[in-house]
């Protein structure tokens, strides 16, 4: 775990809950926390990245931005700020963007992502879905495929 976040603490129910549901799920998918932090990343996003959740942890802003992306269609990065998705956050609305992922080896990938706020009845906002896909089809459906495999062959 990166030395500059807080040790892990209970997360809210709103949070686990999320993070059951998105490791059902093939549809690559992040759980960001009401800071912008990367709590978890699912499968088919780890597919999609080339580096595992086990294999990266939980990240501030900063460093998943630094490691993911995202960026424009020129490779520049886009600040967090600006990305529609950081609505799901800042406004508590939904949001959708489409941009380039970096992925472990340094390809770019086209993708489009649709984030939602999580708002608690208890808590208030405390964080937020991304759900994001590949534009190029056949790597989209390579992903779905490799996950619902691996769902099978463990008895999922």
């Amino acid at each position: 775990m990166p030395a500059d976040l807080p040790p892990p603490t209970q997360q809210p129910l709103e949070l686990i809950l999320a993070r059951n549901l998105l490791t059902t799920l093939s549809t690559p998918a992040f759980l960001l926390g009401q800071s912008g932090e990367l709590l978890f990343y699912n499968e088919g996003a780890g597919a999609l990245l080339g580096v595992s959740f086990e294999e990266s942890g939980r990240m501030m802003p900063e460093q998943w931005i630094s490691t993911f992306g995202p960026y424009d269609a020129n490779g520049q990065p886009v600040d967090f700020e600006q990305l529609s998705l950081t609505a799901a956050i800042r406004d508590r609305r939904p949001g959708h963007s489409a941009f380039r992922v970096r992925t472990r080896n340094g390809s770019f990938q086209d993708i489009a992502a649709s984030a939602l706020p999580i708002i608690s009845t208890e808590h208030g906002p405390t964080g937020a879905i991304v759900v994001f896909w590949p534009l190029d089809e056949d790597m989209a459906r390579q992903i779905t495929d490799e996950h619902l495999l691996t769902q099978r062959a463990v008895g999922g």
